[in-house]
């Protein structure tokens, strides 16, 4: 420890393993004296090297000081640090860095942090329904620069109303800070000034959005309620300016040739960035596959801002009609995309396999090609499953290699049921706006052949791409996915037990358990239902350098190389396997590339979240001319306060509230996902079908309202009251909230 700290400073200081050592070894606080004492610390620099050093762990939550001024453990303190979760209700939690139970934060407590802060907070006991409570001793570090709302006035003062419902004080804006805004706009707001306990954070306008319902509004509110970089730097621009819209003849030397091979890319009719062409022969009972994919290293270096940029974001993120790209357009829609007709630069994949789908032999190489045909889902699928035979001349010179890569596809797909992995078919929406881009309907995505061909091909890639970094132990980043909890799982196998099934596996169920389930239900009506329960018990997909595998897909090795224009981790990847290539060290570290994935697998939530956001919000404004049209539906989520309904045909949720159930006292089933009246014995589950009536639409809270259209008339009555009556509790919550 004490050598790496003399490679970092000039006066060395003790690390911060040292001082926890030794905090530990004698297991009380101990003042600043002692500890440099103990640890050696002498001399002015010195002391103050270490007295900052100290202070970054206090702000880290590893030590804290008393009111005695002495140094001690955090967690011996009974100490938790974390982020804190805001409820629209005025409550919070804190989130631990550590495995553990949450704390419970009252509204007291959350008037001084806002939602995302990390604070270390004190266990004070249980409350009343067995939480465990805490108060916040510490602001370890404030998660809002800016906060996106919108602008009202109110007994001559100003205020910034969050959208993110999680954040529940109105934001003060002082007298000249207003920024040029009018009453009811949506606006940028920098904080000045954080929440205390005694003051509610300040803040100045730094840029007016627009009106609530202008198109495009909702966009713009989650690119900055999610802080989403979306303006490109000026440093990134400069470093784009010199690149030239062609590939230089210099660039291809040294690369294999692929010019003459007849790739092909297949994409949606919409999009823009074109990252991989595939190719496919036959010789015998042997199938060669080459996937290429754009060598977006080649441009992208480490260390440029380009880079810092690149990894900033993350990913792409995709609106509808809208996307914020990973990389600048020269390259996403430019040199980085394979655009028919032209040379590109891109890495590849060569892979044979043989008539049982198994992969025999691969190999990556750096080359140069020239995509023979941009084609789309649609067209292939007509022409290799329809037989259209306009399509079919027009693209006769690569039609016989599209046949190939279709028979390898059935392999492939054959080989992928047998090895059981899950693959649920639930229905994905896309949205058709109007000239105003306002929705004129929500229609379900189908997905055809050419989805599902393009699909194999670059699961196999990305499978190699695992392969040959595990092969060689270099520290990369894997796409991995956990199977079910033990807690999950034992939910599970109640409600399917309940259903009259059951799934194989024991303790440790694998992906084809779940598939040979999948299989078995698929001709029920409830089979929805059952995907559905099935799909919850499982994990969330990441990105770690520990190589876990990936349980839906029943892979033990699996890495994303496909998409190196819109995703960060692809690029890493690329660039480990050049690195292998070239018989060079590895550029990255397991603690790098630890942090790396964390920060990918964040941006990644992030984009999800903000995309969701979007679609809650466009959906809520279709319902909005729908009040009072009944539709039917079927239930999609359960929840101790009510049933979310999905629309057949419209592709919305909404809530039908409990208390709008029926005059009867009804009861959460968590483990079998339903709601039971206690005197009918009505009995609301996941997956049934009912028919709604849509009752209110809330834009600001984007959110829907049902009612069950055979509701009862007494109850129907009773309705309107309550919510009047919430109305004006929430009236007096939001003045409450400006006092």
């Amino acid at each position: 420890m004490a050598g790496r700290e003399k490679e970092k400073y000039e006066f060395p200081v003790p690390s911060r393993e040292a001082v926890l050592a030794l905090l530990t070894e004698r297991n009380e606080p101990l003042s600043l004296q002692i500890l440099m004492d103990e640890l050696g610390v002498k001399g002015e620099r010195d002391e103050d090297s270490f007295s900052r050093r100290l202070r970054a762990m206090e702000r880290d939550g590893q030590i804290l000081q008393n009111r005695r001024g002495l140094y001690g453990l955090a967690h011996k303190m009974d100490m938790v640090c974390g982020r804190v979760s805001g409820h629209p209700e005025g409550f919070g939690f804190l989130i631990p860095d550590e495995k553990g139970e949450d704390l419970f934060l009252p509204p007291g407590e959350m008037r001084q942090v806002m939602h995302g802060d990390r604070v270390m907070a004190r266990v004070v006991g249980v409350d009343a329904r067995g939480r465990r409570e805490g108060v916040v001793v510490e602001v370890l570090e404030r998660a809002h620069k800016t906060v996106v709302g919108r602008y009202v006035m109110h007994n001559n003062m100003s205020f910034v109303v969050p959208e993110d419902k999680h954040i529940t004080q109105d934001i003060v804006i002082s007298r000249g800070d207003e920024g040029g805004a009018v009453e009811g706009q949506i606006v940028v707001a920098e904080i000045t000034s954080p929440p205390t306990r005694h003051r509610p954070p300040a803040a100045r306008v730094v840029e007016v959005l627009g009106n609530h319902m202008a198109p495009g509004m909702e966009i713009e509110v989650a690119i900055r309620a999610h802080s989403l970089p979306h303006v490109w730097p000026d440093d990134v621009l400069k470093e784009v300016q010199s690149l030239s819209p062609e590939v230089p003849a210099q660039a291809a030397e040294g690369r294999v040739d692929l010019r003459s091979t007849p790739l092909v890319t297949i994409d949606g009719e919409d999009a823009r960035d074109f990252d991989d062409a595939v190719f496919a022969e036959r010789s015998g009972n042997v199938w060669r596959l080459i996937v290429a994919i754009a060598d977006v290293s080649h441009y992208v270096k480490p260390g440029t801002a380009l880079d810092r940029e690149a990894y900033a974001r993350g990913n792409s993120v995709y609106f509808p009609q809208h996307v914020i790209p990973m990389l600048p357009e020269v390259l996403s829609n430019g040199l980085c995309s394979i655009n028919p007709k032209v040379d590109r630069l891109c890495m590849a994949c060569e892979m044979q396999i043989d008539d049982n789908g198994e992969l025999k032999k691969y190999r990556f190489f750096q080359a140069v090609m020239r995509s023979q045909a941009r084609l789309t889902y649609n067209q292939v699928a007509a022409m290799l499953v329809e037989k259209d035979a306009e399509l079919r001349r027009t693209f006769a010179d690569v039609l016989p290699h599209l046949e190939t890569l279709h028979g390898l596809f059935r392999v492939l797909h054959t080989a992928r049921m047998k090895r059981g992995a899950v693959d649920f078919e639930l229905p994905e929406t896309r949205i058709v706006f109007d000239e105003q881009r306002k929705i004129s309907r929500i229609l379900p995505q189908q997905r055809n052949d050419a989805h599902r061909l393009i699909e194999e091909c670059m699961l196999a890639a990305n499978v190699c791409a695992a392969e040959i970094l595990q092969k060689h132990k270099v520290p990369a980043l894997y796409r991995i996915h956990a199977g079910p909890t033990a807690a999950k799982l034992s939910d599970l196998r109640e409600f399917l037990t309940e259903m009259g099934l059951s799934i194989g596996g024991g303790a440790s169920p694998q992906a084809q358990h779940y598939s040979k389930l999948i299989k078995s239900v698929e001709k029920r009506p409830d089979s929805r239902l059952i995907q559905t329960v099935l799909l919850r018990s499982l994990s969330q997909a990441s990105y770690s350098p520990e190589d876990v595998g990936h349980f839906a897909l029943g892979y033990p090795h699996y890495a994303h190389f496909t998409s190196p224009i819109r995703r960060y981790p692809d690029l890493l990847v690329h660039r480990a396997i050049k690195n292998i290539l070239a018989q060079q060290p590895a550029q990255t570290t397991p603690e790098l590339a630890k942090q790396q994935g964390d920060h990918c697998s964040l941006t990644e939530r992030r984009a999800d979240e903000a995309t969701r956001e979007v679609m809650r919000w466009l959906k809520a404004e279709f319902m909005m001319d729908k009040i009072g049209q009944e539709f039917d539906g079927f239930i999609s989520g359960v929840t101790n306060f009510g049933i979310f309904v999905e629309l057949v045909e419209v592709y919305v949720d909404g809530l039908v509230h409990i208390t709008a159930l029926g005059n009867d006292y009804y009861h959460f089933d968590a483990a079998h996902h339903r709601l039971m009246g206690e005197r009918t014995r009505q009995i609301y589950r996941l997956g049934d079908k009912v028919r709604i009536r849509v009752v209110r639409v809330d834009l600001d809270e984007t959110k829907i309202d049902f009612e069950l259209a055979n509701v009862p008339a007494k109850v129907k009555e009773r309705a309107p009251r309550r919510e009047q009556s919430g109305k004006k509790r929430e009236g007096k919550r939001s003045k409450k909230r400006r006092r």
